[in-house]
């Protein structure tokens, strides 16, 4: 079955490498971002058949409900909604951090990632069919130095897929909270404002996952059998795991 898949910041990373992933074995693709002209270049390579852009701010409400009643009648029928479009901006502890960085924090990866299920959700419930794969993070479980309001966002994408969850058992649609950890995207550049040097010191030494490998996962996701629902998947690079507790000892 042909499937029609939504997928939000879709102009680099795991977004990208997800409209591809999907178009790859047939698939319909709607792709958003703020960047038109990426977007534009993503539907060059794909092909207007099987691609079609919608170029608008997820956090922007009215914006995200116009763009999908806008669909054509070839696009309107949202299979699959990938909810990939968030980030962080800054690594500040809370005493010094940038509000302007927390508010976007939640605008985009908050009030975002609700408006695009909740433009989608009617339609799937109608149709009995649907899958809503919501991009969270292992920062969501696990906290670190800088993290404050990026992890508390994420662990919100968690809890909502969950009460999502809830909320559309026996309708058909199914709803994943994927969390992934240390993955090469353009996040780091964002987190740290454009400085490339410190972006690149993240992933220094380490083999970080992909992309493709994110893409690869969300698409299992998204193909699965109707009657399977992934509720969390937690995913981390092997060369990633969990610290240990930090103590501060006054010696």
């Amino acid at each position: 079955m042909t499937k029609t898949v939504l997928v939000t910041g879709a102009t680099a990373g795991f977004g990208a490498a997800t409209a591809r992933r999907f178009a790859k074995d047939g698939h319909k693709v709607v792709i958003t971002g703020r960047r038109q002209d990426r977007l534009d270049a993503l539907v060059k390579e794909i092909g207007k058949e099987r691609c079609h852009a919608l170029g608008f701010d997820v956090s922007d409400r009215q914006a995200g409900i116009d763009a999908i009643a806008s669909l054509p009648a070839a696009f309107a029928g949202i299979n699959v909604l990938v909810n990939n479009a968030g980030g962080a901006k800054g690594l500040d502890p809370a005493q010094s951090a940038n509000l302007d960085d927390w508010d976007w924090m939640v605008d985009v990866n908050v009030k975002g990632l609700m408006y695009m299920a909740r433009a989608v959700l009617p339609g799937m419930v109608e149709r009995k069919d649907g899958v809503i794969i919501n991009i969270g993070s292992v920062a969501g479980t696990y906290p670190y130095p800088g993290g404050n309001a990026y992890g508390g966002v994420k662990a919100f994408v968690h809890q909502f897929s969950l009460n999502l969850r809830a909320d559309l058992v026996g309708t058909g649609v199914r709803v994943t909270s994927f969390e992934p950890g240390l993955a090469e995207t353009e996040f780091s550049l964002v987190r740290f404002k454009g400085d490339a040097e410190k972006a690149a010191n993240v992933y220094k030494g380490t083999r970080p996952m992909t992309p493709e490998d994110v893409a690869e996962m969300l698409y299992w996701i998204g193909t699965l059998p109707a009657h399977i629902n992934v509720n969390v998947l937690e995913v981390m690079t092997e060369k990633q795991a969990f610290g240990p507790f930090v103590i501060k000892r006054d010696l």
